[in-house]
């Protein structure tokens, strides 16, 4: 979400969820889903990260996070849908495999097998590049460049099984080189593996 709006020039300010949790009645009462982020449109919530972009899409229309024809517009979207449909639940599996002594190696093997055939998925439905769709990154690139920095942290230098696509000279290597070479997108993800860094500590020490 933070970094569509970036792209857009939209300013969107981050608070603490009500109650100081996801997991506080007050956040509750505000959006019953308790999932982060959320977006506080004058008391009303519209939740989840997709839903939250198109939002801001329509409402800040000055500059579009979508390419300029249907078909791109319906690439970028699939790119961004595989990414929160079948590649994020992987991340919290494996999150809980990443202590050796504690490790289901039949989860490993499972999760490994369900992502080499994801990155698939995104070299079949991705557009021209070098970005998911283009020479600009859109809302797909925004989608797929964070959860790419969290499996960076989570998983590639964690397990053998799962290697890294972004080191394998194809589709997904051109467009992480271009997100690498974007003035707005480096910067962006260069201060998310770090962040994500922090949280993986509760997990590589529960």
């Amino acid at each position: 979400v933070l970094l569509f709006a970036k792209l857009k020039g939209v300013e969107v300010p981050l608070e603490s969820p009500p109650g100081g949790s996801p997991a506080s009645e007050d956040y509750r009462d505000f959006t019953p889903i308790g999932k982060i982020p959320s977006l506080d449109v004058g008391g009303i919530c519209i939740p989840e990260s997709e839903t939250i972009c198109e939002y801001i899409e329509d409402e800040f229309d000055e500059k579009s996070g979508l390419p300029a024809d249907n078909i791109g517009r319906a690439q970028s979207r699939t790119v961004s849908r595989i990414t929160d449909i079948y590649l994020s639940p992987i991340s919290s599996l494996l999150a809980r495999q990443v202590r050796p002594e504690k490790r289901d190696q039949a989860v490993v093997d499972e999760q490994a097998a369900a992502l080499t055939r994801i990155w698939g998925y995104y070299d079949h439905f991705m557009g021209d590049g070098p970005f998911a769709v283009g020479d600009e990154p859109t809302l797909g690139d925004c989608a797929l460049g964070t959860h790419m920095c969290m499996f960076k942290v989570l998983a590639f230098d964690t397990f053998d099984e799962v290697a890294d696509p972004t080191q394998q000279g194809g589709r997904l290597q051109t467009w992480w080189e271009a997100m690498q070479g974007h003035d707005i997108c480096k910067p962006f993800l260069d201060e998310y593996i770090p962040a994500f860094e922090k949280m993986m500590v509760y997990f590589r020490g529960k």
